[in-house]
């Protein structure tokens, strides 16, 4: 060993020279590391908390897992448990993910310092885009998408802004190649579902004067004229506390009442004309012996409601076929012809055929010996599944137009296939007839009169699930091969 120096320290070891700075700066590297190892304890113990968090989530949610699993759906049948489930899902996995990933040392903030020289400066964050030297007026097309992006979301208020401002740019000459027709169909629309009756009967009769073959325009027509004649106005009578109708009513805010239970009753001279009754279909040789409950549930339309007509083991087997394969329900766009999902329709569904096990086979079978029609051509059984907040808004069943070659929908049977603890009810806004959802019961309604044309008293929807978990099953009957089942009427409406 050798001193160089007075302060430099130079050790030999096997031939190789070590040197060492002076002792006074070795004294600082101690201090150094006793800061280090401090700093490293402190990461400990942060990590050890993170863990401790993570530990304790993990524990929380085996448990609620637990109970959870023992009846999946009674547990998201009650709207706190699927709340807050979603947010779960939606906010405090991503926050466990944040803590999971985030970094307790400083190493984050060193990494900052270094890339910040790559930063943008305040003049790149400023500067203008190249080539841009005005603001391009917005054009009917970009009105027009405006409008039907806020039309899918069943936000008519601004679809009929942006349908109106592509309208006006179109009355002001304005080339494009959106036609006048198509903007006044969805503004027409969107301004009767805020309950402006006689504007949208005005835009729809202007509609049909650009195009007087226009289908949807002529349907709309005559439903538009159905309901400036029969609608009901509700108002307080402070003085007499009592319900009396004036003007029409936006169909939403009847649709809500029906749903709270409020809204039309039946007259009792109408109440008096509706009956319950053992029905065997005109001596039909399978119930002649074994008739079913049948009750009238409302007269026009013609609503029947069939009691304990489905078993609870059936009930099972069709929900077991169903489950491995839901998916969201869509709708009939009549302007692109093609299927889609929509906000007014929020369920899961699924399609069963006859080939897939007898059980569905005999369901059909059951359909036809009751209602006495054929269901060669009516659309597969639909199973649908509403969970909590899930509804179908007012629609009808029958179409504009055919498009599988067997005639429009003329009678829809629903069967109900669990009890809903609060909502779910079936509503029809136009006469104020309510069915609420009772396991192992059915409904049957003509959509169609005999003449063929569509009964518009026929709109209906699916109220909210509010406590529960509602699940139906559909069967939609075609007009081909009831021609000798339910012969043709002269009559419109006969």
């Amino acid at each position: 060993m050798c001193i160089i120096g007075l302060d430099t320290l130079k050790i030999k070891f096997d031939n190789v020279c070590v040197y060492f700075p002076p002792l006074g700066h070795m004294t600082d590297l101690l201090y150094t590391e006793k800061d280090l190892v401090t700093s490293l304890n402190d990461y400990i113990t942060a990590e050890e908390k993170k863990l401790n968090q993570v530990k304790l989530w993990a524990e929380k949610l085996d448990v609620l897992s637990a109970t959870a699993m023992q009846d999946p759906e009674g547990f998201l049948g009650y709207p706190v448990n699927a709340f807050k489930l979603m947010k779960r899902l939606n906010t405090e996995w991503g926050d466990l993910e944040s803590l999971v990933l985030k970094d307790t040392t400083d190493g984050f903030i060193s990494n900052l310092t270094l890339q910040r020289k790559h930063f943008l400066t305040d003049e790149d964050q400023t500067g203008d885009l190249p080539g841009v030297t005005h603001k391009s007026p917005m054009t009917v097309e970009d009105c027009f998408e405006l409008g039907k992006i806020a039309y899918s979301e069943v936000d008519y208020y601004h679809t009929e802004l942006w349908m109106e401002q592509a309208l006006k740019q179109l009355d002001e000459g304005e080339e494009s190649t959106m036609d006048k027709d198509t903007v006044l169909d969805y503004l027409s629309y969107a301004i009767y579902q805020q309950g402006e009756l006689g504007r949208a009967l005005e835009l729809t009769k202007r509609l049909l004067i650009l195009d007087p073959e226009h289908q949807r325009a002529n349907c709309n027509l005559k439903y538009f004229e159905f309901q400036s004649r029969g609608r009901p106005r509700q108002t307080r009578d402070a003085s007499k506390e009592r319900m009396r109708f004036l003007e029409p009513v936006p169909e939403r805010e009847i649709y809500e009442m029906l749903c709270r239970g409020e809204g039309i009753k039946l007259t009792p001279r109408r109440q008096s004309q509706l009956f319950c009754r053992y029905y065997d279909n005109h001596s039909h040789p399978k119930y002649l012996l074994s008739p079913v409950k049948q009750e009238d549930e409302w007269d026009r339309p013609y609503i029947v409601h069939y009691h304990d007509i489905i078993s609870h083991s059936d009930i099972e087997k069709v929900e077991e076929l169903a489950k491995p394969r839901p998916r969201r329900a869509t709708v009939h766009d009549p302007l692109t012809g093609k299927l889609t999902t929509a906000l007014y329709r929020v369920s899961k569904s699924a399609w069963l055929t006859a080939y897939e096990h007898p059980l569905i086979d005999q369901i059909n079978q059951r359909i036809e010996d009751l209602t006495g029609l054929a269901m060669d051509t009516a659309e597969e059984l639909q199973v649908a599944n509403y969970s909590v907040g899930g509804q179908y808004e007012p629609h009808f069943d029958f179409g504009r137009v055919s498009i599988l070659g067997t005639g429009n929908r003329i009678a829809t049977w629903l069967f109900y296939m669990s009890d809903v603890a609060a909502g779910g009810a079936t509503v029809f806004p136009d006469v104020g007839a309510v069915v609420w959802p009772k396991k192992g019961t059915a409904v049957f309604c003509y959509n169609l009169f005999p003449s063929g044309e569509g009964d518009y008293s026929t709109r209906h929807a699916a109220c909210p699930v509010l406590v529960g978990n509602k699940w139906v099953s559909n069967k939609w009957i075609h007009e081909r091969r009831q021609e000798f089942r339910r012969p043709c009427g002269l009559n419109e409406t006969a």
